[in-house]
């Protein structure tokens, strides 16, 4: 089986601040690359931060301009890269919570948070989620945060035979315990390796525990943060043994 590099892009987000964030994220973008990263994954909403009351002014359509340069460096630097974005699809009524696949060819592909979380139907609406992905010989499945808490979701990425099962999260110290020991039991019971990317810090009221991680296909764990803040998680699989590394990222 071919090398694979993955990475869980830990990052802090400016409140409703897109052009900065953007920013932000190319950055991630350019350390990643440097890292020989081929997919990239950032928490929920990350492109705005969890900011639920601005949702519907922030919401774009996933083709707006205003994403090109991101994508622009996605491709220029060949990371296959995951970003957060609250969405607005045609013949979809709503405003979905995105997560858009800015392809390290130039594609654009969208995947929409099908389970909600208690609270979010107030501002956003059920989403369709997404096609596999496929990164070299590797399938990977999506996931938006409250999706993983449904057994099933993971069951069908599972029956659809990924390799991988990468989810954008916003989880607080209350809930960490019991959503990370969910996740790596679906990279023990599934047989596929599992990604979690965290938001570095406050977003939307509520502050993140950080502690992004990534699990082997035996769920045994490969990385983790060991806190909040800005960083990269960086785990690659070679001959079938996956090593890992915590890497810092400074940003403005």
């Amino acid at each position: 089986m071919s090398t694979l590099t993955i990475a869980a892009a830990q990052a802090s987000s400016i409140a409703a601040d897109l052009a900065a964030n953007i920013a932000r994220h190319m950055r991630f973008i350019e350390v990643a690359a440097g890292q020989g990263v081929q997919l990239l994954v950032f928490p929920e909403l990350s492109l705005t931060g969890y900011e639920g009351e601005a949702a519907a002014a922030l919401a774009i359509d996933p083709q707006d301009a205003v994403l090109q340069p991101l994508r622009d460096v996605a491709r220029e630097f060949g990371v296959t890269t995951v970003v957060g974005m609250p969405v607005r699809l045609k013949n979809h009524p709503g405003v979905l919570i995105g997560a858009l696949v800015l392809g390290a060819e130039g594609s654009l592909g969208v995947y929409s948070k099908q389970h909600l979380h208690s609270g979010e139907e107030l501002v956003f609406a059920s989403g369709l989620g997404g096609p596999i992905l496929d990164i070299g010989n590797h399938r990977v499945a999506l996931a938006v945060c409250a999706d993983f808490s449904h057994a099933s979701h993971a069951a069908v990425a599972a029956e659809q035979g990924v390799d991988l099962y990468a989810a954008g999260v916003l989880i607080s110290e209350k809930g960490y315990t019991a959503d990370t020991a969910l996740l790596q039991g679906y990279a023990r019971q599934h047989t596929m390796a599992v990604l979690m990317a965290n938001h570095a810090g406050l977003t939307g009221g509520c502050q993140s525990a950080g502690r992004s991680a990534i699990w082997s296909e035996s769920g045994s764990l490969i990385v983790s943060a060991p806190g909040a803040g800005d960083l990269l998680l960086v785990a690659q699989r070679d001959a079938g043994a996956w090593q890992g590394r915590v890497v810092p990222v400074m940003v403005d």
